[in-house]
């Protein structure tokens, strides 16, 4: 049977296929997840001291904080002393290139300073800082 128009009964499809559209989009957004950088923070704020002849350091595997009052915080939890070198330890073997940051505050001791130091010897990082004010 034909319409007043003379087509047939079937109408034409005007819908637009939005598929590979959604496809670039999901390709995009993965690429995106998986090349973004993430922050890694130590887990506190501390106030570290000024060093003019400070260099720059990109891409630290292992940021360590010493809080004023000398708690030691990695991967932004609070560890006992004795379970630094375990703690750095595991995160060294995830990457073993890395290198390590260490954000003391002015106020911690240097003990706490030398006992992270330490640690990171006996593990066998080879790189490792202490970080200073960002200029």
């Amino acid at each position: 049977m034909r319409n007043q128009h003379g087509m047939g009964d079937q109408e034409e499809s005007e819908e637009i296929n939005l598929t590979p559209m959604l496809d670039v989009v999901f390709i995009m957004l993965i690429f995106f997840i998986v090349t973004a950088s993430f922050i890694k923070e130590a887990g506190i704020d501390v106030d570290r001291t000024d060093a003019p002849t400070a260099d720059k350091q990109e891409d630290a595997a292992i940021l360590v904080a010493i809080s004023p009052s000398n708690e030691i915080w990695i991967d932004r939890n609070v560890v006992d002393v004795g379970a630094v070198r375990s703690r750095i330890e595991k995160l060294y073997l995830e990457n073993p290139k890395g290198s390590m940051v260490i954000q003391a505050d002015n106020e911690s001791t240097n003990e706490m300073l030398r006992i992270v130091m330490k640690a990171a010897q006996d593990v066998g990082v080879r790189n490792v800082s202490i970080s200073a004010l960002d200029e």
